[in-house]
């Protein structure tokens, strides 16, 4: 079991699947999935093919191992913000705010990986996270009786914004950011509690 913390923390590790990593996401501005090759990965990554294959058995499974390490990583980023919660009438939400500015941070990755539509993987994988992420919010508001009094299903009132949340943000990479983090994230706030009022 030491041994297998040392190594998922291992420095020469951890760079090579940095390489694999943005030699994909490169790859992908360049062509379409499809065309993609472990070969043209290693190449770009400044690896073999044999390196490459000591961390995944093939470019299905990088991008499954890619995901999963984007959810932790967002995921991670929730929970430390997650006590902030009660502060979201006041100053939108939060935790948006933070997982927007790891986005930007990392604009170049995820603008590959959600606003391409050439990998769903990580776009699945988002959508199933803010899914719980809406639900949990909903929850914690006590909005359940709210949105029944007003006829709606609590189950399509998070379907609704999760989705609208994705949509927006992949909107957002897709035009280049044009927003704050902080602005993107009240507005979003703003424009639900909108919706919830109206419908009221």
């Amino acid at each position: 079991m030491k041994n297998e913390k040392k190594s998922a923390t291992d420095p020469r590790i951890l760079r090579t699947r940095q390489l694999i990593r943005d030699a994909f996401v490169d790859l992908l501005q360049e062509m379409d999935i499809e065309k993609l090759s472990v070969n043209r990965i290693a190449e770009r990554a400044t690896i073999n093919r044999v390196t490459f294959y000591l961390h995944y058995r093939d470019i299905t499974d990088m991008m499954e191992k890619m995901a999963d390490e984007m959810i932790e990583h967002i995921e991670r980023i929730v929970d430390e913000h997650a006590p902030q919660f009660e502060d979201a009438a006041n100053d939108g939400w939060p935790v948006l705010v933070k997982l927007l500015e790891h986005f930007a941070d990392h604009s170049k990755f995820y603008r590959v990986v959600l606003a391409s539509r050439r990998t769903p993987i990580f776009t699945e994988r988002l959508l199933k996270l803010l899914t719980k992420l809406v639900s949990a919010k909903i929850e914690s508001l006590e909005l359940g009786s709210t949105l029944e009094q007003a006829g709606i299903h609590k189950e399509i009132a998070i379907w609704y914004s999760s989705s609208a949340l994705i949509g927006t943000i992949v909107s957002w990479l897709r035009n280049d950011m044009p927003y704050a983090p902080h602005f993107l994230a009240k507005q979003f706030s703003l424009i639900r509690a909108y919706s919830y009022n109206d419908l009221i």
